[in-house]
């Protein structure tokens, strides 16, 4: 039977830690737009304290998650046990986002491990409520590694072209919300 928590306890905040994946869901306003759901690795989530989280946004091929967080602020968070005993806690919450050209970004990337300092964005949710349930349709699945293809491509740019590539491929999402900007602000 699933429970429903105000906020992280440590119970909830180990079995986060020890997950290799993480998933994103957001959507737009307009009730014909898409809704977003984006897998995510590279142990670039962390626990800020019992109420906040945040995750480096390295990039991928829309920029769903950030036009949706900026448009009305809703996003679920949510982890799969795919080893051990079985289990899924989500996260809901209001979303912030910090895009890499704001000045206060340096500082707030040094918040995670190291590899992320070429993020596009770092996603900040405050936890309106936090759930668990029994995940018992949840597969097993081995943990092998991380793929190195997303790394290798954003190591492999002089960062001037890295950021560039982002504000140009990354302005709307898919249906046509503000995106990355030049001149970037905090969300609230």
């Amino acid at each position: 039977m699933g429970k429903t928590y105000e906020k992280l306890d440590d119970k909830l905040i180990a079995f986060i830690k020890a997950q290799k994946m993480f998933f994103v869901a957001t959507a737009p306003l307009a009730c014909d737009g898409h809704v977003n759901v984006s897998p995510k690795g590279y142990d670039s989530f962390i626990v800020i304290d019992e109420n906040t989280v945040a995750y480096a946004d390295l990039g991928g091929s829309g920029i769903e998650t950030l036009a949706h967080v900026n448009e009305n602020a809703r996003i679920t968070i949510m982890f799969c046990a795919f080893e051990g005993p079985a289990n899924i806690v989500r996260i809901f919450g209001k979303g912030r986002t910090l895009q890499f050209n704001h000045p206060d970004f340096e500082a707030e990337i040094g918040r995670f491990p190291a590899g992320h300092e070429r993020a596009r964005n770092i996603i900040y949710v405050d936890i309106s409520s936090v759930s668990d349930s029994c995940g018992w349709g949840v597969p097993f699945y081995e943990f092998k590694g991380q793929r190195d293809q997303l790394q290798r491509y954003i190591e492999n740019k002089p960062v001037e072209e890295w950021h560039e590539s982002r504000l140009a491929k990354n302005a709307t999402s898919i249906d046509g919300l503000p995106g990355m900007t030049r001149k970037a602000e905090k969300s609230q």
